[in-house]
C-alpha cells in the first residue's frame, strides 16, 4: 500500500471517528432532556405545558436552525462551527445546572439546541467528503449508528451520575464534555477539509450537472419527509394500541425498547444492504416491510406484536440511512453542508409536525383507521424512487 492510500485510509478513520462521536454526543444531549424533565418537575414545580416546552425549545431550535448552520460553515469552516456548536451544546446544560427556574432553564435549552443544530449537516458532511461512492453509504449508516448509540449511554451516564451526585454538578460535569469534544474536532477536522473531496468518477466526468439534479434532490427530500412523518406518527399510536391489547405500563416500555433497538441495528444493516443492491431496492424493502408491519400489528395479540416489534423497528428506521446516504451522490461537493442542513430541516421538522397531524385523525377517525392511513402513505414513497431511479443510476461508477 503507497503512503498516499495509507494516508487516505487514515483520514477516512479520522473522518469516521470525529463525526460518529460528535453524533454521540449530540444526539445524547437530545435525549438527556427526558431524563430531566421529571427532576425539574420536582425542582420548579412546573406543569406539563412548560416541561413540554422545555423540550420544544431544545428541539425546535435544533431543528430550526441547521440551515443556517450549513451557512456559517460556508462562510467560516466546518471546523470553526462543529467545534463551536458542540461547545455550545454542553455550555447550555452547564447553564442549565445553574438555573433557578423556567426563564433560566428555556435559555439554557435554547443555547444547547443552538450548538447541537450544527451536527447533524456537518458531521454528515464531512463523511461525504471523506469518502466516496458505496462506501460513503455504509460510513454514513454507521455514522447514523453512532447517533442511537447516544442516546442510549448518555441519559444511562446521567442516570448513574445521580446516584453519587446532586443534579446540577451532573448535569454540569456532562455538559464539561462538550468542550473537551469541541477541542478534538477543531484539531481534527482542518487537515481532513484539507483535501479535495473524494467523488466517484461519474462526478468527476459529468461535473454533477444537468437537468436530472434539478429534480433528484427534492424528490429524495420528499421520500425523508414521508418517512419522517411515518416514524413518528407510528411510535405516537404505538403506546396506545398496545394498551388496547390489555399491554401494562411495563410491557409498552418493553415495547418501545424492542422498536427502538431494531430501529438502531436497522440505520447500520439497512446501510451496508442499500450499499450491495441500490438505494432504490433497499427503500422498496425497508418501506413495503414497515407498511406491512403496521398492518399486520393491529389484529395481533399482544404477545405476537412484541415478537413482531424489532422488524418492524429495523424497517421503520432502516429507509433513513439509505436516504441520507444518498444526499453526496445528489449534491455538487461544494453545496452538501447546505444540502445536509436543507435535508435534515426537512426530515426533523416533518417528524415534529406529523403527530399532531395524524392526532387529529386519530381523533376523528379512531387509531386503528389513522394507522391503516399511516402505512397507505409510507407506500406513496414507492413511485417516488421509480422517478429517483435514473438520477441515482446515472452516478453509479
Amino acid at each position: 500500500m503507497t503512503a498516499a492510500a495509507i494516508g487516505t485510509k487514515r483520514d477516512e478513520h479520522r473522518a469516521l471517528g470525529v463525526a460518529c462521536g460528535a453524533h454521540a454526543l449530540h444526539d445524547g444531549y437530545t435525549d438527556l432532556v427526558y431524563v430531566m424533565l421529571p427532576i425539574w418537575q420536582s425542582e420548579f414545580g412546573l406543569g406539563f405545558a412548560a416541561l413540554g416546552l422545555m423540550k420544544t425549545v431544545f428541539s425546535g431550535t435544533l431543528a430550526g436552525f441547521q440551515i443556517p448552520a450549513g451557512f456559517l460553515a460556508e462562510r467560516f469552516g466546518a471546523a470553526i462551527v462543529l467545534a463551536l456548536g458542540t461547545a455550545l451544546a454542553g455550555l447550555g446544560y452547564v447553564f442549565a445546572g445553574f438555573s433557578t427556574g423556567m426563564i433560566t432553564l428555556v435559555a439554557a435549552l435554547f443555547i444547547g439546541g443552538l450548538g447541537a443544530s450544527t451536527q447533524h449537516p456537518l458531521a454528515s458532511s464531512l463523511i461525504a467528503h471523506a469518502f466516496a461512492g458505496p462506501r460513503s453509504l455504509k460510513a454514513l449508516g454507521t455514522y447514523n449508528f453512532a447517533g442511537d448509540i447516544g442516546k442510549m449511554t448518555l441519559p444511562a451516564a446521567a442516570a448513574l451520575l445521580f446516584v453519587v451526585l446532586p443534579w446540577r454538578q451532573a448535569l454540569m460535569l456532562l455538559g464539561s464534555l462538550g468542550a473537551v469534544a469541541a477541542l478534538a474536532i477543531f484539531i481534527a477536522i482542518p487537515r481532513l477539509m484539507d483535501r479535495e473531496p473524494r467523488q466517484p468518477k461519474s462526478d468527476r466526468k459529468a461535473g454533477r450537472h444537468g437537468v436530472a439534479h434539478a429534480y433528484g434532490f427534492p424528490l429524495l427530500l420528499s421520500i425523508g419527509i414521508i418517512d419522517s412523518a411515518t416514524r413518528m406518527a407510528f411510535l405516537t399510536f404505538l403506546p396506545f394500541v398496545l394498551t388496547a391489547k390489555g399491554a401494562s405500563l411495563q410491557t409498552v416500555g418493553l415495547a418501545l425498547t424492542l422498536v427502538f433497538a431494531g430501529g438502531a441495528a436497522g440505520k447500520l444493516v439497512c446501510a451496508f444492504i442499500g450499499a450491495r443492491i441500490g438505494v432504490v431496492a433497499t427503500v422498496w424493502l425497508t418501506e413495503a416491510v414497515t407498511a406491512l408491519g403496521i398492518a399486520t400489528l393491529l389484529p395481533l395479540p399482544l404477545e405476537a406484536s412484541l415478537v413482531l416489534l424489532p422488524v418492524v423497528g429495523i424497517a421503520l428506521n432502516g429507509t433513513s440511512s439509505v436516504l441520507y446516504g444518498s444526499v453526496p451522490d445528489l449534491v455538487e461537493p461544494a453545496r452538501r453542508q447546505r444540502a445536509f442542513s436543507i435535508f435534515y430541516t426537512g426530515t426533523i421538522g416533518a417528524g415534529a409536525v406529523s403527530p399532531a397531524i395524524y392526532g387529529l385523525l386519530g381523533d376523528a377517525v379512531g387509531i386503528t383507521t389513522a394507522l391503516i392511513v399511516v402505512a397507505a402513505l409510507v407506500l406513496v414513497t414507492l413511485p417516488i424512487t421509480l422517478v429517483l431511479r435514473p438520477v441515482l443510476a446515472a452516478q453509479t461508477p
